[in-house]
């Protein structure tokens, strides 16, 4: 893995809300620090509601973790269009995330509890 990248796992339990819903809590959120950017919390979509979000046509390549698939969430408050990212074949190093999504703090909630 690049040393511009670094991933352990988030200490205690984290919690996603959307539009007034929880969408995930997880114990085994994993912290992805790249470079100077503030740290990103990637949840397993086994500890998300999934069934509450839909993959957008929504892109992105990162040279570090590979293409980026996007998601919105929809809550009986409305959708919130590309709320979330996934690395789902991520580039060796970084292989962690994958099965992961993250969030976009201005448009969801994600805090520690």
């Amino acid at each position: 893995m690049s040393d511009h990248i670094r991933i352990r796992k988030a200490a205690g339990t984290w919690v996603i809300r959307a539009g007034g819903a929880v969408i995930g809590e997880s114990r085994n959120a994993l912290e992805l620090v790249e470079g100077s950017h503030d740290p990103v919390i990637y949840f397993p979509r086994a500890d998300l509601a999934m069934a509450l979000m839909d993959r957008t046509a929504r892109q992105s390549t990162c040279p570090w973790k590979g293409v980026a698939s996007y998601f919105s969430v929809t809550t009986d408050s409305g959708t919130i269009r590309d709320a979330a990212w996934s690395y789902e074949t991520p580039k060796d190093g970084v292989m962690e995330i994958a099965g992961h999504l993250a969030f976009y703090p201005d448009k969801v909630t994600v805090e520690q509890l």
